[in-house]
This record gives C-alpha cells, structure tokens and sequence, in this order.
C-alpha cells in the first residue's frame, strides 16, 4: 500500500493562480472541500472538525488513499454567509480543484452548497439536522429529529413527568423545522410546547427569553442554539435561577460547549447524539488515543461534531472505493451497499443516510454521563 506524506493547503485564495499554489490539479490526488466553521457562533467547533478531519484523511492515506491516490483537504470557511460559501464550494468544484464536500456546518449552508455541486461531486453532510434533504448526490452521517428528539421526549417526559416545553432557537432553519417535529412529538408524550422563541446567531442578551420562560410556567426547555449562543444561554439561564425548576435536552450540545458553560451552568442539562466522547467502547477509546498522538493531550477536547468530521471523511473514501470512480450518479447508485468503521463501530447507509445508536447523556459538571441508548 502506497504511503503518503500529506499536507492540508490553507484556504485558497480565489484566483486561479492562487488557487494552483496550494491545491493539486494535476489530477494525482482527491481532493476534497473540508467545510468546517472557522468564525461566528459555531467557530468554536472549528479547530476539533479540521483535526479531526486530518486525522481521518492521514488514515485512508496510509491505508492506500482512494482509488490509489493520496486524499487532500481544501478548508473553506463554513461560518461565513452561507451564499459566500457556497460560491466559494462552487468555484472550487467548477475549476476541478476538488472532487468531493463533506464537513459540518449550519443547515443554511448546507442548502445554499447543495443545489450547487451535489449533483457533481459527492457531498457527505455531518451535522444533525431537520431531515428532509434529498438532493442527488448528499450524504448525510448524523443525526435527525425522528431518531433523535423524539425518543428523547419520550423518555425525560416518561422519566421526570414533563408537560410543558419551552423551545429556544436560533431564528434559521434547522430549529424552526425541529420545533415543528417537537410539536408532534411532544402531543404523543401528553405534553405541549408552550412558548416559543428565536434569536438571530450571535445573540448576547437572553433576559426577554428568560422571562418568558418563566411566565410560561415551562417545566422544560428544548435548546435548539449553536455554539457560542448556548454557552451563553446556559450560563444566562443558571444565573437566573431557572435550572433550579425547569430541565433543558439539547439536540446540539457536545463536550465543548459544556466545558464553555462552565460547570455551575449545567445542572439538569441533557444531550441527546449519536456520539460522546465518554462512551466506554473499544472504538471510541482507540479514536480518543490515536487523536492524542497525532495532536497531543492539548488538543482541542474531541466531541460529537468533531468526530462527524472524522466520519465525513472515513465515508466520502468509502462511497468513492465502493463506486471505483469518482462520478457522482455511480456512486449514489451503490451507496446503500456502503458500510465504514470508525469510533462508533460499524455503519451502514440506508437511503443516504447512516443507520446509528442515538444515546442520552446527562451533564455531570464538565462531563456527559451517558444515561440510555434511545
């Protein structure tokens, strides 16, 4: 097996010219768009997505590469607007500069990029989101709210006699459209959502909406908000006393924005994914040491949108092995056939999308403690 010695180019500046000094187009290697959030409310996942991502693309490099050539990612800014990125994706995938997408970023990205280049080059998709994406050519690793919200509700309303949600979002579409499913969700339980509210990203002041929430007589929170806006939220919520009386699961809360909040933050706080760094398998604890030799015990602490990375990348070689060429209808027409290891185990696609254990954790300070498989 060929043995490659990689290098991850920095973002390309736009010109063409530009563009050949940090990207290879002599089509010796595959090149893929890492899109990864390197500003905004979810700047904060950036550094863990792009090691991650480094982490994976240096093991299919010394397993043989894909399809016999060395793997190479292109970073692009995921948290800049999404039609900036989009353009940018496009660009890259018009001048042939990279053969495939995958990374994790917001909803509204994602449906800015996928129209674009989808049905050109294979795109793998890693952050949970509303459900519903069926454009040619996306792939999707992470969670949705049926498999995810759902069973969660059930059980923490089942568990702790819950009737009144509150939901707090970001004002875009990956928390409105979950909300929406949360009002099924939360009939079926015997429950109601009894208040609503959403706040544009990067939001600071969360005074009205604790308000709110308290005169709603809410007995729990559903948090639908990225990064930097939870930590905030957490910490806004515990100063006023809320998280004395009212619960809060979180679809979107990994190991960072917990240890962002601060650990006089996260009393009564739920997670609910398909990965935490806590969970006790022989995988994820190989993944958790292989990531530490690679970028040493200071790294950025590896979580749940970090190891999407790892596995958008470990699936993209995949799909691509499985089709043995790089045209995006071949391998849409095989990807159901596609399986990867990684630190959840074994994974299989099923209509585009990864068949996966979804899990409960409650915060313990700093730390989740996995509570239930869902």
């Amino acid at each position: 097996m060929p043995r490659f010695d990689r290098q991850v180019p920095g973002p390309p500046d736009p010109s063409p010219r530009g563009l050949a000094d940090v990207v290879d187009l002599s089509g010796e290697t595959v090149n893929v768009a890492l899109v990864v959030p390197m500003r905004g409310p979810s700047g904060m996942f950036g550094p863990a997505c792009e090691l991650c991502a480094e982490l994976a693309a240096d093991e299919v490099n010394r397993a043989g590469g894909v399809l016999g050539r060395e793997l190479r990612l292109v970073p692009v800014d995921g948290g800049a607007p999404p039609d900036r990125v989009a353009a940018e994706v496009e660009a890259l995938v018009s001048l042939g500069a990279v053969q495939g997408v995958t990374g994790w970023h917001i909803s509204s990205v994602r449906q800015a990029v996928a129209p674009r280049v989808a049905h050109r080059v294979p795109y793998v998709y890693t952050a949970l989101y509303e459900g519903g994406e069926r454009t040619d050519g996306v792939f999707m690793t992470s969670e949705t709210p049926l498999d995810q919200l759902y069973p969660a509700m059930r059980l923490l309303g089942r568990e702790r006699g819950l009737r009144r949600w509150f939901v707090v979002g970001n004002d875009y579409v990956w928390p409105r459209g979950t909300a929406r499913a949360a009002h099924r969700y939360a009939a079926e339980c015997g429950a109601v959502i009894c208040g609503e509210s959403y706040l544009p990203l990067g939001t600071h002041d969360f005074g009205e909406v604790l308000r709110h929430i308290e005169r709603s007589e809410g007995d729990a929170v559903l948090m639908l908000l990225v990064g930097s806006d939870a930590v905030r939220f957490n910490r806004a919520f515990a100063r006023s006393g809320l998280d004395q009386r009212c619960l809060r699961l979180s679809t979107l809360m990994d190991e960072s924005m917990l240890l962002a909040s601060g650990s006089s933050a996260t009393s009564g706080l739920y997670s609910t994914a398909g990965f935490f760094a806590s969970l006790a398998t022989s995988e994820n604890l190989d993944f958790h040491g292989r990531y530490a030799r690679s970028f040493g015990v200071d790294a950025p602490p590896l979580g749940s949108l970090g190891e999407s990375c790892y596995e958008g990348v470990l699936l993209l070689s995949a799909l691509i092995e499985r089709a043995g060429t790089l045209d995006v209808r071949t391998i849409v027409g095989h990807a159901d056939a596609v399986s990867y290891e990684g630190p959840r185990g074994l994974l299989r696609m099923r209509r585009r999308h990864v068949r996966q254990r979804i899990y409960l954790a409650e915060a313990q300070g700093l730390e989740f403690d996995v509570v239930a498989q869902l």
